[in-house]
């Protein structure tokens, strides 16, 4: 395992991050394939595979399934939603669990809670109602095991660059699933019914729960573990939100993804509009997560730490300015490549990802990772129902050019606000709890 990197020195709360004088100093470069040498992080990667192919596929499926049993739109789409709508209540009212019971054990459970949960779906008597109930509880879930996940990597790798190579490495991996789960859940049910390709997922979690029980180590838990879970949860997120810097940050990752989903949402009608068919639907689809993947990439392989540092702020700022482009309804090719492009914006995710776990306290990392987690799924689902709604009444390329200025806009405003509160600021510069304040179960 790698040994721990040293501390970031101090900068000023006040200066702007990016600037001379302003960035933390990040570890020296180690690169990708350092990070694969780490036998624990190889097992939790290719858990980390497993279980996102199985959620993909099973959306597909049980969304198809849903649809056979009812024949209701409205319900197949619900399906859907339903995977955004319980990460924020799992997000708050669970993430507790994140820190006061050790990692190894979380990762095992939630594997284990969301197998059996897959296992009820695909028996045949399961009504519609128990399986949105099911699906529902898988989402709440998630956020519990992403956040966990996220806050073990610290231990795994380290906090500073291979820790952030290594968030790198599973968000591409998460925009890479888009390519090929929604592609391989089609073909799997031309062969298959829609249950028994459920019951594939139910296979995948029981080998990622296997790979993290086998490939991690039992480490102890960040916190004690008294007091109720979800009075410690939602003590933990008022901790956490309270400092400004801290939500600075989290607004940085929420904000633009809450834009950034119209066009993905709305690719169906303007793929209508354009007057293409499946196959350039498709490509629509994917143009975004291949500009993402592609500058994700460069900025781990190529960029300093310090280089990935200094692009958050200006690539934050402009990233959605490509959605501009819609305004002159583009043509095919043209919106594809808007659309590379503002996934290309997305690539300032990875210096904010160490901007983060240099700003969070050890003892509340699993419960602000889970936060995190939970309200960048909540805000995608709402910008997705957004972007619907505002469709039912204006064209769908004046709607996409809207959510480009919108989130520009909102953006701009982040930006300004992390340069005044010094949201970069070093490792230091932690929560700070009142006086008298000893633990988060006194609150």
């Amino acid at each position: 395992m790698p040994t721990q990197t040293p501390p970031t020195p101090p900068t000023s709360p006040h200066s702007a991050p990016g600037s001379t004088g302003t960035a933390p100093h990040p570890s020296p470069r180690t690169g990708y394939r350092s990070v694969f040498a780490v036998r624990e992080f190889r097992a939790v990667f290719a858990a980390h595979v497993l279980s996102l192919l199985g959620v993909v596929v099973s959306e597909i499926s049980l969304t198809v399934l849903v649809y056979d049993l009812t024949g209701s739109p409205l319900l197949s789409a619900l399906t859907f939603a339903l995977g955004f709508l319980p990460y924020l209540l799992g997000g708050t009212l669970l993430a507790g669990v994140a820190d006061r019971y050790p990692a190894r054990r979380v990762l095992v459970v939630c594997d284990l809670v969301c197998a059996a949960c897959v296992a009820v779906m695909v028996l045949p008597g399961t009504p519609v109602g128990g399986l949105l109930a099911l699906r529902c509880a898988v989402a709440a879930v998630s956020p519990v095991f992403t956040g966990t996940r996220t806050a073990a990597l610290t231990d795994i790798l380290g906090e500073g660059e291979p820790y952030v190579l290594g968030r790198s490495l599973l968000r591409i991996v998460s925009q890479s699933a888009l390519l090929a789960g929604f592609g391989a859940g089609g073909l799997l049910l031309a062969a298959v019914s829609p249950r028994q390709a459920i019951a594939v997922t139910a296979v995948t979690f029981l080998c990622s729960a296997l790979l993290l029980r086998c490939g991690t180590k039992d480490r102890p838990a960040r916190a004690g573990g008294g007091g109720a879970l979800m009075a410690d949860s939602l003590a933990g997120a008022r901790l956490i939100l309270r400092d400004r810097r801290i939500r600075v940050l989290l607004l940085l990752f929420w904000l633009p993804a809450m834009f950034v989903v119209a066009p993905e949402a709305l690719a169906a009608p303007y793929a209508g509009e354009l007057g293409v068919g499946p196959v350039f639907l498709g490509l629509l689809m994917c143009a975004m997560p291949v500009g993402h993947i592609a500058a994700e990439l460069y900025a781990g392989s190529v960029l300093s730490p310090r280089g990935r540092s200094r692009i958050v702020l200006p690539a934050a700022a402009v990233g959605l300015l490509p959605l501009l482009g819609y305004a002159v309804r583009p043509g095919l090719a043209w919106t594809l490549v808007l659309l590379a492009l503002t996934g290309v914006g997305a690539a300032y995710v990875i210096g904010l990802d160490q901007w983060f776990v240099e700003a969070v306290p050890e003892e509340l990392r699993g419960r602000a990772m889970t936060l995190m987690t939970a309200g960048l799924m909540t805000v995608q689902g709402v910008g997705m129902a957004l972007a619907g709604l505002a469709a039912e009444f204006w064209p769908v390329h004046h709607v996409v050019t809207g959510a480009g200025v919108l989130g520009t806009l909102c953006a701009l405003a982040l930006v300004a606000e992390a340069r005044r509160s010094g949201a970069a600021g070093s490792s230091d510069q932690r929560v700070e709890r009142p006086k008298g304040e000893t633990g988060l179960t006194s609150m």
